[in-house]
């Protein structure tokens, strides 16, 4: 009998220490995969439900914004009450604070394969404005936003036709030409109507 309190003994802290061992391996994988993940793929997790986020831009601006969509290198987000999409290079954000169920969801293991529009770059966006020719905002990194239409978007770069938003873009109406690197972009509003069709 006292054998038996014996082995159920052993038995029983075998199994708590392969248990702790077990939980340790599974902390170890889990912090793995976090340690893996990029801040574009939490941004992913938050754009199906349009989740809600204070975006600090590099062009020092903050705003309260709803995740609409997001592409292989841009966000789409709606800032406050305003219903034009505005699309936003990953590298702009400084830091996105958002409420922490949402920060613990973001690092879920979901495994979700990303679709046609999660593999469209800022670059493939900007250039079917061009060919949409609807009239955009830009807001660059240091400068105030510019308004006009996109005439080409080049590999790195754009022109962009300056002119009111009231009037569409005509000779007469452009006021002159910026050729803007991508890499100084903040974000892009896309103003009228051609937000629906991203």
């Amino acid at each position: 009998m006292e054998w038996e309190h014996l082995f159920d003994d052993l038995e029983g802290q075998l199994a708590a220490e392969w248990d702790a061992e077990r939980a340790a391996l599974d902390a170890e994988s889990e912090r793995l995969r976090i340690s893996k993940l990029s801040l574009h793929e939490r941004l992913r997790s938050m754009a199906g439900d349009q989740s809600r986020l204070l975006l600090e831009l590099t062009g020092g601006e903050r705003w309260d914004a709803s995740m609409q969509t997001i592409g292989a290198d841009w966000i789409g987000v709606c800032a406050g009450d305003d219903r034009r999409l505005r699309l936003i290079p990953v590298t702009a954000i400084e830091s996105a604070a958002v409420d922490h169920g949402t920060l613990l969801s973001s690092v879920a293991d979901t495994r979700v394969e990303p679709g046609l529009r999660a593999r469209m770059s800022f670059g493939f966006i900007l250039r079917d404005l061009a060919r949409r020719r609807g009239p955009v905002t830009i807001g660059t990194r240091g400068a105030d936003p510019v308004q006009g239409t996109i005439d080409r978007a080049g590999a790195d770069h754009l022109d962009l036709a300056l002119h009111d938003l009231s009037e569409p873009r005509r000779t007469r109406s452009v006021r002159g030409f910026r050729m803007i690197p991508f890499t100084a972009i903040a974000w892009v509003r896309i103003e009228g109507g051609a937000s629906t069709a991203l």
